[in-house]
């Protein structure tokens, strides 16, 4: 029921004509009209500069908060920390939209600011989760015993995580930057509620022309960014693979 209509819409890519119900034969002239199509170049330039730099920003405050609720014991407030942390998870992404609908409009108001940084700032809070979850799973599964032994062997602390926590972490923290990435260039709720005028992503810009018509060209580019993201998944699998070995 998933998989079916995703591979019927890279069938439908290769569609000479504009049918998306009959096959007219192969051809890779919607390929073409998608690279030349100027904006949908830019508009993938974007989403892919946005989710790299929302992914990056939220894996670095997310490591810092997994290191911050797993390396110490337990103190007042720390589910409370667990619940904000979490809240994009729990809460309606229609009602957080709308929140930084209202509070980003009344930022613009006052600043008159209208470029990427509140696009930068909405993806990244949202990713934190997302990058949250497998960074702290992968510290609950490292054995403290390998720390205390860096401590007895003189180790300072910033050197018992630059030679012994970090290159532990960096599976889960490969797992948050593509989790992180592959949810900001998805999202289209928030991106609709905070963008400004000329700041379409790839997934509203998608959404704008298939409220017009559906075309073969659209089915091209969805096809190129589902590509991307098996690309992504299996370098990371590699990675992963190689690192565990």
């Amino acid at each position: 029921m998933l998989y079916l209509p995703i591979i019927i819409l890279v069938m439908f890519s290769f569609n000479e004509g504009v049918s998306q119900s009959r096959w007219e034969g192969f051809s890779l002239q919607w390929y073409q009209a998608a690279f030349n199509n100027t904006q949908v170049r830019d508009v993938s330039l974007r989403s892919l500069w946005l989710a790299v730099t929302a992914s990056g920003l939220a894996t670095v405050l997310a490591t810092l908060a997994a290191l911050g609720t797993t390396r110490v014991g337990r103190f007042p407030g720390q589910t409370m920390i667990y619940a904000l942390i979490n809240q994009p998870l729990m809460v309606p992404e229609i009602v957080t939209g709308i929140a930084l609908l209202i509070f980003v409009a009344a930022i613009k108001v006052q600043t008159g600011y209208t470029g990427m940084g509140y696009l930068v700032a909405a993806h990244t809070a949202f990713c934190i989760p997302f990058a949250y979850l497998p960074i702290r799973a992968r510290l609950e599964t490292l054995d403290h015993a390998l720390e205390a032994a860096a401590a007895d062997l003189y180790a300072s602390p910033i050197q018992a995580f630059r030679y012994i926590t970090l290159p532990l972490m960096v599976p889960g923290i490969l797992a948050g930057f593509m989790l992180g990435f592959v949810i900001s260039l998805d999202t289209v709720v928030i991106t609709e509620f905070v963008k400004s005028a000329g700041q379409d992503t790839l997934p509203t810009y998608m959404l704008g022309q298939l409220r017009r018509t559906v075309t073969p060209e659209m089915n091209a580019i969805a096809t190129l960014f589902l590509a991307l993201s098996l690309v992504i998944v299996t370098a990371f699998f590699l990675i992963t693979r190689t690192r565990g070995r």
